[in-house]
């Protein structure tokens, strides 16, 4: 998509006063016409109370390794392939990948505005997907950073920072019409989809069938297991989070070995 094509869709969607019902989220969602719209959308939702204090007292009180900077403190948009703006406002209808995660960190995408950036979890995610050549650069640290993924969109079922990482029903329920709606716009580049932990792999289903895509009931969550959906392939990984990869259940080669699956799957290789 053309940069142009995004700032139109983005001025258009600052027009609309953000999301503060789950109708509204519906409604919004449905509008969108393209991701960079999507994404717009997303980055003013209010829709949720309890994740929209959370968000901002975090951003107002910060950790103190970051008391100088200052924090998103918004919902994140997903991020890639080819960002227009640097962080999640892309035009990502051509990606292939789609990586699922949970829900982001306090004080590391609420923080830096981007999936993944600014944690030891998207530390060791970034440093993945440039080694399956998935990405530009092993690190991913701000928007504007200059990184950009190949082929690959990072997303989350829920787009605001939780309380102690742990969204609720209601919440996840909530914030579905967004990640069906991506889904939807997706879709028919989608070859592979990456679920990072057992969070995502639960959501998956019903969110694709949201999105009009027939999905059966997954086999149970586990590294490496994988379904068909629609003739695309679904993976399941453990979640990149410390409490995996501290203790080595999660290591660098399992990683590596998911990404270079979805690669071979999606057609992407290290040139492209």
């Amino acid at each position: 998509m053309r940069r142009a094509d995004t700032h139109h869709g983005r001025a258009k969607l600052d027009r609309v006063k953000p999301a503060t019902t789950a109708a509204a989220v519906i409604r919004q969602a449905g509008a969108a016409e393209s991701v960079p719209e999507l994404d717009a959308a997303i980055i003013q939702c209010r829709a949720c109370p309890r994740l929209v204090a959370w968000r901002e007292l975090v951003a107002r009180e910060k950790r103190r390794a970051y008391a100088t900077e200052a924090y998103w403190g918004r919902p994140i948009a997903g991020f890639g392939p080819h960002a227009a703006l640097g962080g999640g406002l892309s035009g990502a209808a051509d990606a292939k990948i789609l990586v699922v995660g949970l829900a982001p960190a306090a004080h590391g995408a609420n923080r830096t505005g981007r999936m993944f950036t600014g944690d030891r979890s998207g530390d060791w995610l970034y440093a993945s997907l440039y080694r399956t050549g998935l990405a530009t650069q092993p690190t991913s640290t701000h928007i504007g950073d200059g990184l950009e993924l190949i082929g690959t969109r990072i997303t989350a079922p829920v787009h605001c920072a939780p309380p102690a990482n742990k969204p609720t029903t209601e919440e996840r329920d909530t914030c579905r019409p967004w990640l069906a709606r991506e889904l939807e716009l997706l879709w028919p580049a989608v070859r592979a989809v990456v679920v990072l932990g057992g969070f995502g792999w639960a959501a998956l289903p019903t969110t694709l069938r949201a999105a009009g895509i027939a999905a059966a009931t997954p086999p149970k969550f586990g590294h490496g297991v994988e379904y068909e959906v629609d003739g695309r392939m679904i993976i399941a990984c453990y979640h990149v989070s410390q409490q995996n990869t501290f203790t080595g259940k999660l290591t660098e080669p399992m990683l590596d070995a998911i990404f270079t699956r979805a690669a071979a799957v999606a057609g992407l290789t290290p040139a492209e």
